[in-house]
């Protein structure tokens, strides 16, 4: 049976189609729901087994980016979250997403304290709102990241500085919770770019619950789906004719998707 995919939308989150899209194409079930018809009572979160909080700009970021949103979700859905994350359920949150759950403290979530904020994600060192492509490094074991050494995706914020007091931080090293940092690879290299565009704290991206079942994540795996969406694809095509390999139809992001169906379907 495909596993059913709830993503939140409303007062400003924008990249649920291309979300529901990603997780269709891996071979989930989608609904876009309005967080008014969770509260509503329309949707219930115990009909699903995965959670995603997309991309976006809730409530404008007026009060901080995700912090608006975080706090209608504690003040309405709180028993319904907390008892989805404690089953057997994966949890994204991507960009805004990201800024969302760690706001409602799902991550990092040490000793599993929902609820309690226990990093941050500050402005951008430069002040200014990034948008490009960026290369990682995958550093846990987290089921949304099996089988992934390196990824290549697009950032797209404002506010993804991450941070954590240095006991928050000792922690998480210890216990494998820091998922993503940002490395120097292909199209860093192939774009001369920095590795780190936001001076994040020791270039993580990233993180995941201690469980690994809620990820967190700046970058866009749903606007890398398709090898045409890579920036250098016209000078891959060419290479790839001149040693004979086949194009690849689908992008580097989509294996994160296919993870969270295959946890649930293998």
């Amino acid at each position: 049976m495909k596993p059913k995919v709830i993503i939140f939308s409303g007062y400003g989150l924008n990249c649920e189609e291309e979300t529901a899209f990603a997780f269709n194409l891996a071979g989930a079930v989608s609904d876009i729901v309005h967080i008014n018809d969770l509260i509503d009572g329309l949707y219930s979160l115990s009909n699903y087994q995965i959670a995603v909080f997309p991309g976006g700009f809730s409530y404008g970021d007026d009060t901080g980016s995700g912090n608006a949103f975080a706090n209608k979700l504690k003040n309405h859905l709180w028993r319904e979250i907390e008892a989805f994350v404690k089953r057997d359920t994966l949890t994204l949150g991507i960009c805004n997403g990201f800024q969302i759950i760690t706001h409602l403290g799902l991550v990092p979530a040490l000793e599993y304290r929902y609820g309690e904020k226990q990093s941050a994600l500050l402005h951008n060192s430069s002040a200014r709102y990034t948008d490009r492509w960026i290369d990682l490094e995958i550093t846990n074991s987290s089921p949304w990241l099996k089988d992934i050494k390196t990824l290549m995706l697009p950032i797209a914020h404002g506010e993804g500085k991450f941070y954590a007091s240095p006991q928050t931080l000792s922690k998480m090293k210890k216990r494998g919770m820091i998922a993503l940092r940002y490395i120097k690879g292909e199209i860093c290299t192939y774009l001369d770019l920095e590795a780190n565009p936001t001076e994040t704290l020791e270039n993580i991206a990233g993180i995941t619950s201690e469980n690994g079942r809620i990820l967190g994540m700046m970058p866009h795996p749903e606007r890398a789906m398709f090898f045409t969406q890579l920036p250098h694809w016209t000078y891959l095509k060419e290479k790839y004719k001149r040693e004979n390999k086949p194009l690849p139809k689908y992008g580097p992001g989509l294996h994160i998707f296919k993870n969270a169906v295959s946890y649930f379907t293998n």
